[in-house]
């Protein structure tokens, strides 16, 4: 299958807002909004500057599994740093290669420099099925003699 969207349309559906703590955050503080915002992953942020990225899979590896206490740890000690990112201009293919390659669930989306935007697994999906759906009815229309002409 032929992906050839870019991350820029997954975007322009989605919108540009995404969520973030800072590095001298405790765990919990950053679980806690991971909670009450409904996201598997928060961009860690040092003003406008992407540091690291913070994902209940390091919550589980590095605080649960080993033992810390999520209130005493500070989200740099877990955070999983360098991050790799994505330009708008990105195919939805390529996305989700990366995503496979990696092992990761989350791209934060950079452009000059400037954070604008996390896509997660589950929005490269959603957009997928959206296309295929679409794709889908346009065939049927066809068939149905409903095209224009």
């Amino acid at each position: 299958m032929n992906l050839t969207g870019t991350v820029q349309s997954i975007l322009d559906r989605k919108g540009l807002q995404f969520w973030a703590v800072r590095p001298d955050q405790s765990v919990y503080e950053a679980i806690e909004m991971m909670a009450n915002r409904g996201v598997g992953a928060l961009l860690v942020m040092s003003g406008d500057e992407m540091v690291g990225i913070l994902s209940e899979r390091d919550y589980a590896r590095k605080v649960t599994l080993k033992g810390r206490n999520s209130k005493e740890t500070m989200v740099r000690d877990i955070m999983s740093s360098p991050v790799f990112s994505v330009n708008p201009h990105e195919s939805v293919q390529d996305c989700m290669g990366y995503m496979t390659e990696r092992r990761i669930r989350h791209l934060p989306v950079v452009e000059e420099g400037r954070v604008i935007g996390v896509l997660s697994i589950g929005d490269l999906i959603k957009w997928i099925i959206s296309e295929q759906e679409a794709t889908i009815q346009q065939l049927h229309n066809y068939i149905a003699g409903k095209y224009p002409g």
